[in-house]
């Protein structure tokens, strides 16, 4: 968490927009800090959604700019497994955004919907959600105790 949790809802807002790019650490463990300092639901609700979200564009529009040389070439994929990736895209498409919250494989998810060009409008949308409930839940258990 890099003592982000000690900047409150500024800190929240950082560390889960980069938590949800390439840098892994988990938002999960300072949402729950900040929102157990804070006391704040809906603060910590917004603010965590809003940044691990916006994160998760920002991841998305990464992999839209990439392309299939670039991949082959410096990460050594072969172009069948990209081809195997892009059917289960194909397949899912803009529904894998849902899942673009959970750890480690979320933004995985992110950059290959992007790298894929799903399309942006229902891609980030759905993210929102996604993410959005994920959060909740936590504002849920925290309510609980």
């Amino acid at each position: 968490m890099f003592g982000l949790e000690e900047f409150g809802l500024v800190g929240l807002f950082v560390g889960t927009f980069l938590a949800a790019t390439i840098f892994p650490f988990s938002s999960d463990v300072l949402y729950m800090a900040v929102l157990a300092a804070t006391g704040d639901t809906l603060g910590c609700l917004a603010v965590g959604t809003l940044g691990n979200w916006l994160g998760s564009v920002f991841t998305y529009w990464i992999g839209w700019m990439g392309k299939w040389e670039w991949i082959e070439k410096w990460f050594k994929v072969r172009p069948a497994t990209l081809h195997k990736q892009k059917e289960k895209i194909d397949r899912y498409g803009v529904w894998l955004a849902l899942a673009c919250w959970v750890p480690i494989i979320g933004d995985v998810i992110a950059i290959a919907l992007g790298f894929y060009k799903t399309r942006p409008f229902w891609t980030i949308l759905l993210m929102l959600v996604g993410k959005f409930g994920r959060f909740l839940v936590w504002d849920l258990i925290y309510g609980l105790f």
